[in-house]
């Protein structure tokens, strides 16, 4: 379970390939080849958390940046490409699909300006005319239309393409605070067949012929058919804070505590600000400027140089991440700006996951429904984990020093092993008071159901090389837990000791270890030592410490050579008191057993002893 989750959307970032996309007039549209064909710099946050490694990213331009870029980090987390399921391409109905609403009705448009009906009942309930009535670019209506606003006071009342009554006033002519009001009175109005997604208030300042909007935008928006992911973590007792206009896109419903912005530089220093802070619940940002700022106004360098922006600040964002926390990343639609249009386009959106429960890196593909974003915040936050029960209960073996045998982990890895054999094992293991069976992972099943309580399974896991992958390991580990395991033996990935990847030989152990550790087994790391220097043998001691695993293991028996007493003494020495020993290879006499358990081992593993 995670204890904050960060979602960032940035708002409009599409990447292309909606299936639908000829129905919403947006066949090609794909925002994130417009930002990469003017950028030759590499985004090496975005690339980690897996952007450049999604399903479908086909278009030209994508395809001539990658082979520009040369190799990009590979990815750290989970990632997907994400399809539309609602009614729409608006932030609205993005945002409600995020948050868990699937809308089967568009929200109503005005292609040719509002009816007179809405007009009348506007100047009646505000005392004021209204000028344009069209779609239209913000940032030219107030150049048409400003002059003659400061001459009348008349409001300036436009759409575009998307669901939406702008109203854009002057700061001078019409203060701030009685815009905002005026717009609280067009959200009554616009309800029933007119319950348009928002009504956003757009103040401006300046002259005519150098007009300029305000960073005091409001969003009055529409307020969700049913509860939200928002309303439910509300009601759970979480914190719901909203960094940007998510408190304007979800009514502030669900929201426990608003935080504006002026716009994406705010909104991201805002997000690394909460990161110092002690919540537990979700942290919803929206970076407006991708969608506002460039992806309407057709600005790719502008987009382009706002996304490196981001993906500095994510390198940050990154670092700051607790153990307990999860990290998603996504966009609410498109808005290609290389396209004539200057409206929002249909497209698909990436997921880009990290943290908590998303430490494997994991291509999910394509998903269909942004509400699959709301499924992985709950889940994360109000999920539980559930330990197995496993019998013998987990380390309950308490050796007899008068019994060598109950010191074995009794083993049989052949690659030719029967179920007649492990039957066998299992029996001989049991009449012995072994501390354990060792067997391989397809026979665990088979294994636990034979031994019926009587001794613990223990098995092997990227046996015996060690250099699959860390997703692979910890996949097969928690299957073996769930398949009886209660005893992990996993190999270390040597190629990344002898390439000096410590970083990454320690994140696999700690991976696997909470893993294991959260399923209430135990987990033994074996280093195969007759591959390390002395030197490589005690940093492995670190960092199998470091990780919280149980024990250190000599080696798999399939090495060139096996235990020896002067490595368990090394071990014994540079491991944490709390770190047990095993010792496995080669040993087949009393004698041999007696001198590892002298030098510190207290596990040994055997299959002929």
């Amino acid at each position: 379970m995670a204890k904050r989750v960060f979602l960032i959307v940035l708002d409009s970032f599409g990447i292309g390939g909606a299936p639908d996309a000829v129905a919403f007039g947006d066949e090609g549209s794909n925002t994130l080849a417009a930002v990469l064909s003017d950028s030759d710099r590499p985004f090496p946050n975005l690339a980690k958390m897996g952007l450049f490694s999604i399903d479908g990213e086909d278009d030209p331009r994508i395809k001539d940046y990658l082979k520009a870029a040369g190799p990009l980090p590979c990815p750290v987390g989970s990632y997907a490409r994400v399809r539309e399921l609602s009614q729409g391409k608006d932030s609205t109905i993005g945002h409600w699909e995020i948050a868990g609403i699937l809308s089967d009705k568009p929200l109503p448009t005005y292609p040719d300006g509002f009816p007179e009906e809405v007009l009348d009942a506007l100047k009646a309930a505000t005392g004021r005319g209204i000028l344009c009535n069209k779609p239209y670019s913000g940032t030219d209506v107030i150049r048409d239309y400003g002059e003659e606003h400061m001459k009348t006071g008349d409001l300036i009342v436009y759409t575009s393409a998307d669901s939406v009554l702008q109203i854009a006033a002057h700061e001078d002519v019409i203060p701030v605070e009685e815009l905002y009001d005026i717009c609280s009175k067009a959200r009554a109005i616009m309800t029933g067949d007119h319950a348009v997604g928002r009504v956003i208030a757009r103040p401006f300042e300046g002259v005519p012929g150098a007009f300029t909007r305000t960073p005091r935008r409001h969003d009055y928006s529409l307020s969700a058919p049913s509860s939200t992911m928002l309303d439910i973590l509300k009601e759970q007792g979480f914190d719901v804070i909203s960094i940007g206009k998510i408190f304007d896109l979800f009514a502030g419903r669900g929201i426990t505590e608003s935080n504006p912005t002026s716009g994406n530089t705010e909104g991201i220093a805002k997000t690394i600000e909460m990161m110092d802070r002690d919540f537990t619940g979700l942290c919803f940002t929206n970076l407006v400027d991708f969608d506002m700022k460039y992806g309407h106004r057709n600005n790719i360098p502008g987009y382009a140089a706002a996304m490196h922006e981001f993906d500095d600040a994510l390198g940050t964002i990154l670092n700051k991440l607790k153990s307990d926390d999860l990290l998603i990343i996504t966009a609410d639609h498109g808005c290609d700006p290389s396209t004539e249009s200057t409206d929002h386009s249909r497209e698909c959106i990436p997921l880009l996951i990290y943290g908590e429960g998303h430490m494997v890196p994991h291509n999910m593909g394509e998903l269909a429904g942004f509400n699959n974003i709301a499924g992985l915040v709950t889940s994360a936050l109000i999920g539980r984990s559930y330990k197995r029960s496993f019998e013998p209960e987990t380390d309950s073996n308490k050796p007899d020093p008068d019994n060598m045998m109950s010191f074995v982990d009794l083993t049989n890895l052949k690659v030719i092993a029967t179920e007649d054999d492990i039957s066998s094992l299992i029996e001989r293991a049991v009449s012995q008071g072994c501390a354990s069976v060792c067997i391989p992972p397809c026979y665990v099943s088979y294994g636990s159901m034979v031994s019926a309580g009587r001794i613990p399974v223990c098995t092997v896991i990227g046996f015996p090389n060690g250099y699959q992958t860390a997703g692979s390991k910890l996949y097969e580990a928690l299957e073996a837990c769930d398949n009886g395991a209660s005893e992990i033996d996993m190999v270390i990935n040597r190629c990344f000791v002898k390439t000096g990847r410590w970083d990454d030989v320690a994140s696999e152990i700690k991976l696997i270890s909470d893993g294991v550790h959260a399923k209430g087994a135990l987990l033994k790391v074996i280093i195969e030592t007759c591959d390390l220097t002395e030197d490589e043998k005690k940093r492995m001691c670190r960092i199998v410490s470091e990780a919280g695993a149980d024990f250190i293991k000599t080696s798999t028996g399939f090495g060139t050579a096996g235990a020896t007493a002067e490595d368990i003494a090394l071990m014994r020495r540079e491991c944490d008191a709390d770190v047990r020993i095993k010792a496995a290879g080669g040993i087949r006499s009393q004698e041999a057993a007696h001198q590892m358990l002298d030098n510190g081992a207290v596990r040994i593993g055997a299959s002929k002893l």
